[in-house]
């Protein structure tokens, strides 16, 4: 014990590093992780199959914006093959790699094949990403925290279907990872990352540049000194907050901003998804308190916590700075729920803290069984949904080809995660979703002109039709309305719209609009 004792700083960083599945890794961090995979390529299989479960258990992947864009792939292939008068393809280099992705595969395989080949693979790369972030941060495989990162990978960001940005994300955490313990010229093939994360969002692309920024920086400075790095990191957010609101129409997160932490990601379908992150939080603190008391006599053992502890502060100053929704003049919408999308950044980051504990089979088992309560309450609800959209897809087949469809579908009491454009997808090869948000935000790929007979070209009739509040123009009949008929939510009925009218006029009218 007395040894331990005095035990310095390098010591216990060589100890660490001991726990690596390789003793005497290459000095090649790129010959590593090849190592890395050979050695443990049957576990990887297995974790990434129990991890892609969730986009397999029904019928279609519930995820809300993922239903529009598979629309939009549709629409796509009938721009390139000259049947959607009115609609064009815009040339960006920004916003689309998922929406490529997905039409690409769309010309392989039917789109809802493609859709999965899709999802599938933008899952793994996230959930792989943060876990070669949190590796990198540790300088061990994070085997035990493979639960947190499973409902991470499937928490807030996912369930919106912002696709883009979460395989941006995936990307970042991949990128961040080399350079954090790239030699020489590896560090180098973080910015080959560059591009492809720009492609998928360029919220990827400034959380790898931003990051990468701090690990250099750190790396360079002695421990006492690496606050500073913290405080310059807050003292920059503070002006592009100060910037964003003189300069352009903000709109701040609503609620108290300690919940954005990273535990809001977990926080879904309704007030039931509370005890997940209260159980999770209790146990973190519990593992901290443990790993502590187990090291209170290490000398150094604090020191490892110190850069994952700044980055995750770092992230958590942006999630409590940044605003959530900022308009641009070139875009018909503003770039909306910021702040949310952050604390996917957040919840990755506290996992690197979490990392630096030694870990122990009760963390394996703790984690499982928080994770186990979240999927089980996952699939509940998404069952309802997929229920949901098998109801529409009847309908919507029993239509006249191109015939346009409104709706106003609302989120179950509680839920932070919006479901309405279920019927975007039950209109492939059937309908024309008439309110499809896309063209109209000029944020992705599809774009609308004025008076086309698909899709309303303005964002507020677009977000009016969500809102059930369009009031129905001669012009725009023959159309269907789709909503839901009593409080149970579920249950969904059609009618024939008449000019005049607003489409949610008739139907469910929660509260909570």
């Amino acid at each position: 014990m007395q040894l331990a004792t005095q035990a310095d700083p390098s010591v216990i960083i060589r100890q660490e590093r001991e726990a690596l599945p390789s003793r005497n890794p290459p000095a090649s961090q790129v010959a590593s992780a090849a190592q890395f995979v050979s050695q443990y390529l049957a576990r990887i299989l297995a974790i990434s199959a129990l991890v892609l479960t969730p986009c397999f258990w029904h019928s279609h992947i519930e995820a809300g914006d993922l239903a529009s864009h598979t629309y939009n792939a549709w629409l796509a292939q009938l721009i390139v093959r000259g049947q959607a008068p009115g609609l064009w393809l815009a040339r960006q280099w920004d916003n689309i790699l998922f929406d490529v992705t997905l039409t690409g595969l769309g010309h392989l395989f039917a789109l809802r094949v493609a859709e999965k080949v899709a999802v599938s693979a933008a899952v793994l790369v996230f959930f792989w990403g943060a876990f070669a972030v949190v590796a990198a941060a540790t300088r061990r495989a994070p085997w035990f925290l493979v639960p947190c990162l499973a409902m991470i990978a499937y928490g807030w960001t996912f369930e919106m279907g912002f696709l883009n940005y979460y395989i941006s994300l995936g990307l970042s955490f991949f990128g961040v990872a080399i350079f954090w313990r790239g030699q020489g010229w590896e560090k180098t093939l973080a910015v080959a990352v560059l591009p492809l994360t720009w492609l998928a969002h360029p919220l990827g692309t400034a959380v790898l540049l931003g990051a990468g920024a701090y690990v250099a920086i750190a790396q360079v400075l002695r421990a006492r000194l690496q606050p500073l790095s913290l405080a310059g990191a807050g003292a920059l957010l503070v002006y592009l907050r100060l910037y964003l609101d003189a300069h352009y129409a903000v709109r701040w997160a609503p609620g108290p901003r300690y919940f954005y932490n990273g535990l809001d990601q977990l926080q879904l379908y309704g007030p039931q998804y509370r005890i997940v992150w209260l159980l999770l939080l209790g146990l973190v603190a519990v593992c901290l308190v443990a790993d502590a008391i187990g090291h209170r006599l290490v000398r150094g053992h604090l020191v490892n916590y110190f850069l994952p502890l700044q980055l995750y502060g770092a992230a958590l100053l942006g999630a409590y700075l940044l605003p959530t929704a900022v308009r641009l003049p070139q875009y018909g919408a503003p770039l909306n729920l910021l702040t949310e999308r952050l604390t996917s950044v957040c919840a990755v980051l506290a996992c690197c803290v979490l990392g630096t504990m030694k870990p122990q089979k009760w963390h394996l088992a703790g984690f499982a069984a928080v994770a186990t309560v979240f999927f089980f309450l996952l699939y509940q609800d998404t069952a309802k949904i997929d229920t949901m959209e098998s109801k529409i897809e009847h309908y919507a087949a029993s239509l006249a080809p191109g015939q346009r469809v409104t709706d106003t579908i609302w989120p179950f009491p509680g839920s932070r995660v919006f479901i309405t454009h279920i019927v975007d997808r039950a209109c492939v090869e059937h309908c024309f979703s008439y309110g499809n948000y896309e063209p109209s935000t000029r944020q992705f790929r599809v774009r609308a002109l004025p008076k086309n007979p698909i899709v309303v070209a303005d964002f507020g009739a677009s977000d009016a039709i969500q809102m059930g509040t369009y009031v129905v123009r001669p012009q725009d009949l023959p159309m269907i309305q789709i909503q839901q008929c009593d409080s149970s939510m579920i249950h969904l009925c059609a009618r024939p719209l008449s000019a005049g009218e607003a489409n949610g006029q008739y139907g469910l009218q929660p509260v909570m609009r």
